[in-house]
């Protein structure tokens, strides 16, 4: 009976470790993949099309584009700006201040050049001045919620954050195969006692 026993309590500890395995495995491998999808939105994507991911920090695009949402703003020649575009603009020509709003109107002049009225979605007036084709850095590509604060920890800190995941990645690599070699090595060794067990117990019934 003890000996029964001592088997399920060794079975049943077996069965939790590899729960446990299991489990461990499965949140390391999606935390991988969160890392690298977020490394592909946030640069990848931006780096191979010239695209510049920002933030969205105010209230004037709500609901549309709250506080917090990643915007992926793609070059764009402004003749090919049209109404309801949302564009990002210098608030200054020149200056990195930035503002993401929507195209109200488009204005020609004589001399060919546009000018773009543009308003915030959730702001009653259009911006006091009309934007030149000089202030404008793209129109807005593709819009993620709530990944804006990644954004700003990745860009605002790109001179450690991207050689500390790199680490990371490596790290977890190294993991992964110590412990697959470590559990082959259990494996041989386990069939390799069972083999001789067996061969033992043959012969003392042969004896």
């Amino acid at each position: 009976m003890s000996t029964a026993g001592a088997s399920v309590t060794g079975s049943s500890v077996a069965g939790w470790k590899a729960v446990v395995r299991a489990v461990g495995l499965g949140l390391s491998t999606g935390l991988l993949l969160l890392v690298a999808g977020l490394a592909v939105v946030l640069i990848v994507v931006p780096k191979a099309t010239g695209s510049t991911p920002l933030t969205v920090l105010t209230q004037s695009m709500d609901p549309t584009l709250p506080p917090g949402t990643l915007l992926v703003v793609r070059p764009t020649p402004v003749d090919d700006i049209r109404i309801g575009d949302v564009v990002t603009y210098q608030i200054t020509s020149g200056q990195p201040a930035v503002i993401s709003h929507r195209v109200v109107s488009v204005a020609s002049s004589s001399d060919g050049s546009r000018t773009f009225t543009l308003k915030g979605d959730n702001n009653a007036l259009a911006d006091p001045a009309p934007v030149t084709a000089a202030q404008v850095r793209g129109v807005v590509w593709y819009s993620l919620p709530d990944i804006g604060l990644v954004n700003q920890l990745v860009n605002g800190s790109r001179t450690w954050l991207i050689p500390a995941i790199a680490g990371v990645l490596l790290a977890y690599g190294a993991v992964m195969v110590t412990i697959g070699i470590v559990s082959a090595a259990r494996r041989r060794r386990s069939s390799t006692a069972g083999g001789r067990r067996s061969s033992g117990a043959h012969r003392a019934t042969l004896g």
